[in-house]
């Protein structure tokens, strides 16, 4: 009997050792840059991008109907995600053609990469940011009147456009929540004028609420209202 030859399995080896030499140390530092910007993506994606307004606005609903696990919160982030997408493509397109592009090319340094990539994105900030909330941090962090936009720090426009997102996200959600909120209001007060106290009212008007929803095509004027919010 003839035995198969045993397939041949890589092995990996992952060392760490010292480096005398300027390029093996500019290597080593932009593996650990690499590692703490995964690391910190999440982040940068809730804080830099479209994607608090949608997600909030998304649990606004949600909220609004009185259906606490339906549609389920994965389905809402990666609805939240994909819009999110959507609407920062050409931010992210511009970072891509005039940031990582000319980088993997070797025309542009890491830190002109840096500041190329960040242009789209501080543009997109800036234009969804009220001047209150900029003011705010811009006197906390003890600064002054500035000639233009390029001269705001970025710790003082992320968490300005941060806040400013989570007010017109609030806007929205209210502006969602005063329909349903009226069917409520009109089941729980007829249900009080027939006598029928032991009857909760939320078990009346959950499929009014949802006809309605469907009716007026819900989702779809939820999306448009969002994706018209950015400007």
């Amino acid at each position: 009997m003839i035995m198969a030859a045993p397939l041949p399995v890589p092995s990996i080896q992952i060392g760490v050792g010292q480096t005398s030499s300027p390029a093996g140390t500019v290597s080593t530092l932009e593996v650990l840059a690499l590692l703490t910007v995964l690391t910190l993506a999440p982040s940068i994606l809730i804080m830099m991008t479209s994607f608090t307004r949608i997600v909030v606005v998304l649990s606004f609903v949600r909220s609004a109907l009185g259906m606490q696990q339906t549609p389920p919160s994965q389905v809402l982030v990666g609805l939240a995600l994909f819009m999110t997408f959507f609407t920062m493509a050409p931010a992210i397109n511009q970072a891509n053609q005039k940031a990582l592009q000319p980088y993997l090319a070797g025309t542009i340094s890491q830190a002109q990469a840096y500041t190329e990539a960040m242009a789209p994105f501080r543009d997109f900030m800036l234009r969804q940011t009220r001047q209150a909330d900029l003011a705010l941090f811009m006197n906390f962090a003890g600064l002054g009147p500035v000639q233009k936009p390029e001269d705001l720090p970025n710790y003082v426009i992320i968490p300005a456009f941060a806040i400013s997102e989570l007010k017109t996200a609030f806007e929205i959600g209210f502006v969602i929540f005063i329909p349903f909120l009226l069917i409520d209001m009109i089941v729980a007060s007829t249900l009080m004028s027939m006598g029928m106290l032991m009857i909760p009212p939320m078990v009346i008007s959950l499929p009014f609420k949802i006809l309605l929803f469907v009716m007026v095509d819900g989702w779809h004027l939820v999306v448009q209202s969002l994706l018209t919010s950015f400007h």
